[in-house]
């Protein structure tokens, strides 16, 4: 039986605000005035009245200010998720098969025409999400890639958002931020073709829009707070363990952290080193990992790896670090996870911002059933037919059939024209006529 070593106090899910209704009217306000309305929320909300689409000359100063270390470590990190993101979009393929002889069937996998790529500015500049968000969409053959972010007041997107954005192939930039950036790019504003799809994290007024938006546009998924998972065992290094839970919750004061462990030894360092780590970050970032760690994170005592794991996927974590013996037994074992980190030679921060696989994940236990972002949520997987006439004979007088005893007549003399066309010398049994 786990025991509770410490307990979180809130959830994500209770504290979060209703902010439904201010979304709502927001989206109504764009809907009605347009780009006239969006911008005037944009000189509202992002206190920013220069121009909404970003210029060449804007793009070309970004980079020529940004140290060249910097421009490379954005280079290298692009260079990582795109061939991350290519591999993938290898694996989803066309395919077809001959179901009985004459009749064949198929797929294929056709991205989208046009998505749109939300990028978070405020308390961090998410260069990161810049690139899992555009690249991926770019590796999955998407025509148009427009990306959005809140300016700073004055000066515009920072420099290495907006290298980032166009180093990864965005065809559009806006200068704007939250509900009227998502409603732009939905809506095809600012010249804009209509959005598909609107990926990429955000605050709760963004993730409220694009689930509002949701079925007039296609969504990644809707977020909540980033939360992150460790499970360790005796193996585990307590100091890194703490680091990293601290490094996790500096995310925001509802960032929900855990540990599981079977080690009480470790689960007692990791809680006292972790106030000290987080009293030691600059004073937003402790502020943050602070209240996050006072009101949500939790540290469960197992009795063994078994029941490591069943914690691990009743939770479901965004993120899900092993640091454990045999790895690969955890590999196998676990179920429930956004993204998952095995050993110590690898951490949350590098998938966050630079080794390969996105960032984008499921959050708050999403991810019982659905993964992260990738480059097939930019696809669409459709099918295909064709039969020969012969192949096309039992289909039909089983459709036939099955539509009458459905009392679907439509569909059934859909069935029996054929049959008397191809097979005119024939008679077939085709069920009876609802009365």
């Amino acid at each position: 039986m786990a025991e509770y070593l410490k307990t979180a106090s809130r959830t994500a899910e209770e504290d979060h605000a209703d902010v439904s209704v201010a979304v709502r009217a927001l989206l109504d306000e764009v809907a009605q005035g347009g780009e006239a309305a969006a911008t005037e929320l944009a000189k509202r909300f992002d206190k920013w009245d220069g121009p909404i689409v970003a210029t060449r000359a804007d793009i070309d100063a970004a980079k020529t200010n940004l140290p060249e270390q910097v421009k490379k470590d954005i280079q290298f990190a692009h260079a990582n998720v795109k061939r991350f993101a290519l591999a993938q979009r290898e694996t989803i393929v066309d395919t077809q098969v001959e179901i009985m002889p004459g009749l064949i069937a198929g797929q294929k996998q056709i991205p989208v025409n046009a998505a749109g790529c939300y990028v978070p500015g405020g308390r961090y500049a998410h260069i990161a999400s810049a690139i899992m968000t555009v690249t991926t969409a770019k590796a999955a053959g998407v025509g148009h890639v427009t990306a959005c972010s809140p300016p700073t007041p004055g000066k515009g997107i920072p420099d290495s958002i907006l290298y980032a954005m166009d180093l990864c192939g965005a065809d559009t930039i806006l200068n704007m931020g939250g509900v009227q950036a998502v409603a732009s790019m939905a809506t095809g504003l600012f010249d804009l073709p209509k959005a598909d799809i609107l990926v990429g994290p955000g605050n709760a007024y963004v993730a409220e829009a694009k689930r509002v938006l949701f079925g007039q546009v296609g969504i990644d998924m809707v977020a909540g707070p980033t939360d992150s998972l460790v499970l360790a065992d005796s193996s585990a290094d307590p100091e890194i363990v703490a680091v990293d839970l601290v490094g996790q919750a500096e995310h925001g004061p509802n960032s929900p952290v855990w540990l599981v462990t079977d080690d009480r030894v470790l689960a007692e360092k990791v809680i006292a080193r972790v106030p000290a780590l987080i009293d030691d970050l600059p004073e937003l970032n402790a502020n943050s990992a602070r209240a996050a760690w006072r009101d949500y994170a939790e540290v469960i005592l197992c009795e063994d790896r078994n029941e490591i794991v069943a914690e691990s996927d009743r939770i479901a974590p965004e993120h899900l670090t092993v640091m454990c013996a045999d790895l690969d037994w955890y590999l196998d074992s676990l179920t429930n996870y956004g993204s998952l980190f095995l050993g110590e030679e690898t951490t949350v921060a590098f998938g966050d911002k630079a080794s390969g696989p996105n960032h984008v994940l499921p959050t708050s236990g999403a991810a019982r059933y659905t993964g992260g972002l990738f480059v097939g949520k930019f696809m669409k997987t459709v099918t295909w037919q064709r039969s020969t006439r012969d192949a096309a004979k039992p289909v039909a007088e089983a459709t036939a059939r099955i539509s009458r005893m459905e009392g679907m007549e439509g569909h059934a003399r859909s069935a029996d024209i054929r049959l008397a066309k191809f097979f005119p010398d024939e008679t077939f049994d085709l069920g009876t006529t609802a009365g």
